[in-house]
């Protein structure tokens, strides 16, 4: 049966489609898009892009910026640029591969809870709540601490971490959504709950798990390099932008580029998504009255 005749059924009109918001906002959501294409892009071409082999040492140590080496070398006489660009790659795989994990089991377990409820809702909230109660970073470090810092484990660290705020904003929208009436109606006719969902409960949470998925891409980054930083990301000799940090931190006064350049393209990425997520906001009118 289509969604039409399911309205009509319920006596009652579908959801109205979200307004476009005014111009600021298609600005903004514009000027994150042409900022995350120049990221994207910088990364999938990081080796045709980079000037030199990030892991060629030279003699060379701790030069300024020149026509050859436009942000100096590192303490081994490293191109810094050329780091940071393949260094993206590695930060940016992490980060874009935990949040889509968080993101899956989000959705699984937002649905299954805000849905089903009773007695299922309960377990999943209780269960994510005791990770809740831990701040992200701190729960961060300690599960990657035992469990070894290296790629695989970061991703899985970071997945489980954001997994409850993920689901919370599922199950959020849903638990409303439920209760409509030409859901209501889907469910009188004998449509399978499978449908119900898939077709009438999960487009309707579409635009605030967008938003918040930015967002959460935007913390990660900072999540991702600060663990980076104290030692607990990729191991050596493969460049990221935390363990540039770190590396650069005792240098910082005979060669500020070594520290200047990885945290702009740190502030750079974390900037990209928040503008991101409030153009989306605005444009998708997420928050306001229906």
């Amino acid at each position: 049966m289509s969604d039409a005749a399911i309205f009509s059924l319920a006596g009652a009109e579908p959801a109205p489609r979200r307004r476009l918001r005014p111009t600021a906002g298609r600005l903004l959501l514009g000027l994150g898009l042409v900022m995350l294409t120049i990221l994207v892009l910088i990364t999938l071409l990081a080796p045709l892009v980079a000037p030199f082999d990030p892991s060629a040492t030279s003699p060379q140590s701790l030069e300024g910026s020149s026509s050859q080496h436009w942000l100096g070398t590192d303490a081994i006489g490293r191109d810094v640029l050329s780091r940071i660009i393949v260094g993206g790659r590695t930060t940016l795989f992490i980060t874009f591969t935990a949040v889509s994990l968080a993101l899956l089991a989000g959705l699984v377990l937002g649905l299954l809870s805000g849905y089903v409820g009773g007695w299922v809702d309960e377990v999943i909230m209780r269960i994510l709540d005791v990770i809740f109660a831990f701040p992200v970073f701190l729960l961060a470090i300690a599960v990657v601490a035992a469990l070894g810092p290296t790629v695989p484990n970061l991703i899985l660290t970071i997945a489980i971490v954001y997994t409850p705020a993920m689901s919370r904003v599922v199950r959020g929208p849903v638990l409303s959504v439920k209760k409509w009436d030409h859901v209501e109606a889907a469910r009188s006719i004998g449509m399978s709950e499978w449908r119900i969902v898939t077709r009438h409960v999960l487009p309707m949470v579409v635009s605030p798990i967008v938003v918040a998925t930015s967002l959460t891409l935007a913390q990660t980054i900072f999540t991702v390099t600060a663990l980076s930083f104290l030692g607990l990301g990729p191991p050596p000799p493969d460049p990221n932008w935390g363990g540039m940090l770190a590396d650069a931190r005792q240098f910082m006064e005979l060669a500020p580029l070594t520290v200047v350049g990885p945290a702009a393209a740190i502030v750079f990425a974390t900037l990209t998504f928040i503008v991101l997520a409030n153009g989306l906001r605005e444009v998708l009118d997420v928050g306001s009255e229906r």
